[in-house]
C-alpha cells in the first residue's frame, strides 16, 4: 500500500546545542560509530546523514556552530525531531529558543534531557527546571553515552509522537522491531474498538477486515518482509481461523441491549492485538511457523489479552 510505502521512507532529525551528545545519541540509536564524537564542542560542522535502507538518522551541526541553519532545515523534513539538551550544563535562553523555533516549524518535537548520569543528586530538580523553562514539552531524561533511557522511554516517545516512524525505525534498526510493532499493534487495537463499538451491525466488516491487513502489511514492513494484501489475508485467515466467524461475533454482540456496543468493541481490540503479536512472531521467525502454530498461536494471545482486559475491570 502506498501509504505503508511512505511511512517506510520517515525521517528522524537529531537537533540540539553544541556538545549536548548529538553524535553519541546518534551512533547509540545506530548500534555503530558513524558520527564523529569529541569532546571539543562543535565538532559536528555539516550535517551527517546515515542511510539504512529507506531510513535516514540525521545528526545535525550544533546550534551556534557553521551551518547551523542546516539543524532547522533538516527539522523542516523530519517527522519527529529530537531536541537533543546537556541536563549538566543546565538549560539556557538559546535552548528555550531553539525549542520554541522547532515548535513553530509545525513537527513533533520530543526533548531528551542528556547527560543524566552526571546529574543523579539532582535528577529530580533537573527535571523540575527543564519542564518550568520549557513549558508543555515532552521530556525524556536519557544518557546517550550509557544507553540508559533510549530503548526505555526516548523511542517510544518518539513513536507515540509519530506512529508511522514505527515502521521506518523498525526496518532499519532490528533492534528496535520489537518496540516498533508493539507500537504499531496497540495503535490499531486503540482504533480497531472504535470500529468495533459501532453500534450500526454491519458497517464496521469491511473496516476491521482492511485495518487487520493494514496491520498485517505494516508489521510485515517493520520486519523487511513485503507481502500482497491478499497474502496478509491469507495469514489472518489462518491464524485466526474462522475469521468471519469472529466478525459475525462483534456483530451479534451489538444486539445486546446495553452494553453491546462496548463489548463489540473489546472484541475487536482483543482480536486485533492477537492478529498483531502472531503476525510478529511469524515474520520474527523468517516464515517460519507452520498453519498449526500460527492458530496455536493465536489462540494463546486471544485467551491471554481476555483474561488480562478481565483482570483489569
Amino acid at each position: 500500500m502506498a501509504q505503508i510505502e511512505r511511512e517506510t521512507h520517515a525521517r528522524l532529525a537529531i537537533v540540539g546545542p553544541v556538545n549536548a551528545g548529538k553524535s553519541t545519541l546518534f551512533n547509540t540509536l545506530v548500534g555503530r560509530d558513524v558520527s564523529p564524537v569529541s569532546a571539543v564542542p562543535g565538532t559536528t560542522r555539516e550535517l551527517i546523514a546515515d542511510w539504512l535502507g529507506p531510513f535516514v538518522l540525521v545528526d545535525t551541526p550544533g546550534l551556534g556552530v557553521d551551518g547551523a541553519q542546516a539543524a532547522l532545515q533538516a527539522a523542516t523534513y523530519a517527522a519527529v525531531v529530537v531536541l537533543l539538551l546537556d541536563a549538566a550544563a543546565g538549560l539556557r535562553q538559546s535552548d528555550r529558543d531553539l525549542y520554541h523555533e522547532l515548535v513553530a516549524s509545525d513537527r513533533p518535537v520530543v526533548v531528551a534531557l542528556n547527560k543524566m548520569d552526571l546529574v543523579r543528586r539532582d535528577r529530580t530538580a533537573v527535571l523540575a527546571d527543564a519542564r518550568s523553562r520549557l513549558g508543555n514539552a515532552k521530556i525524556v531524561p536519557i544518557s546517550a553515552k550509557r544507553g540508559d533511557g533510549v530503548a526505555s522511554e526516548l523511542m517510544p516517545t518518539v513513536f507515540q509522537a509519530d506512529p508511522s516512524l514505527a515502521v521506518a525505525v523498525g526496518r532499519a534498526l532490528p533492534a528496535y522491531r520489537r518496540l516498533a510493532a508493539g507500537r504499531v499493534i496497540r495503535n490499531a487495537a486503540f482504533f480497531n474498538a472504535i470500529i468495533g463499538a459501532e453500534p450500526i451491525p454491519g458497517l464496521d466488516l469491511p473496516l476491521l477486515l482492511t485495518a487487520h491487513v493494514r496491520l498485517v502489511l505494516r508489521i510485515a514492513a517493520i520486519y523487511g518482509e513485503t507481502i500482497s494484501p491478499g497474502r496478509a489475508r491469507e495469514l489472518i485467515a489462518t491464524m485466526a481461523g474462522g475469521v468471519l466467524l469472529r466478525y459475525l461475533g462483534i456483530e451479534l454482540a451489538k444486539f445486546i441491549p446495553g452494553p453491546g456496543w462496548l463489548i463489540g468493541g473489546a472484541i475487536a481490540s482483543v482480536g486485533t492485538v492477537a492478529i498483531g503479536q502472531v503476525a510478529a512472531r511469524y515474520f520474527e521467525s523468517g516464515r517460519r511457523l507452520t498453519p498449526q502454530q500460527l492458530r496455536d498461536l493465536y489462540q494463546q494471545y486471544r485467551r491471554r489479552r481476555l483474561k488480562s482486559d478481565y483482570a483489569h475491570r
